[in-house]
């Protein structure tokens, strides 16, 4: 996928952008601007600072370069889950 940070070559101090599901509301998504910092609890870690919290990043997480490239996939998914 183009526009697109494999997690494995993120790095401290990326701006990326997510489609983030609120764990409160699963039906409610949206695009978020996050960035890249150390692991607080692991010196050997990247994790995702997003909304005030740090977040375990996952070998398959989306990580857009911009904020446009998420809204595009944000917008092919929901239009997906419509048909």
């Amino acid at each position: 996928m183009m526009d697109t940070i494999d997690p494995k070559n993120a790095k401290t101090g990326d701006e990326v952008y997510v489609i983030y599901n609120n764990p409160h509301t699963p039906t409610v998504s949206n695009v978020r601007a996050a960035e890249i910092v150390p692991h607080p609890k692991d010196p050997n870690a990247l994790a995702l600072f997003l909304n005030d919290t740090f977040h375990v990043i996952e070998d398959d997480d989306a990580l857009f370069t911009s904020e446009a490239a998420a809204e595009r996939a944000f917008q092919e998914l929901y239009e997906e889950d419509k048909l």
